[in-house]
């Protein structure tokens, strides 16, 4: 998983480890489209998926921090998912499915 330095908010050691867009990614493909795969992209996706599932009760709070993040902080992902795509995820979720 993520070697990167932990998010400075709450359950933010967890989506570090997870990848803030990795989250979004494996969120989308959850409620919104099960033919979504990009989330697949890594090998580590079986962990991250097992933590995705242990923090359940931060994810709302989470998906509304990504709508904060820098564009250049997230590009830095390792699944070829743009910062506007990972936005746009996370607020059809939190319309959708957090409303």
């Amino acid at each position: 998983m993520s070697n990167c330095h932990p998010f400075n908010f709450l359950g933010g050691v967890e989506l570090s480890k997870m990848g803030a867009t990795w989250f979004v990614c494996y969120a989308y493909y959850e409620f919104i489209d099960s033919n979504y795969m990009a989330w697949t992209n890594v090998k580590t996706a079986l962990g991250r998926s097992s933590m995705y599932k242990r923090t359940r009760g931060y994810h709302k709070f989470w998906l509304e921090r990504v709508l904060e993040m820098d564009d250049e902080r997230l590009n830095t992902n390792k699944l070829d998912v743009e910062a506007q795509e990972t936005k746009k995820m996370a607020s059809i979720l939190l319309e959708r499915v957090y409303h």
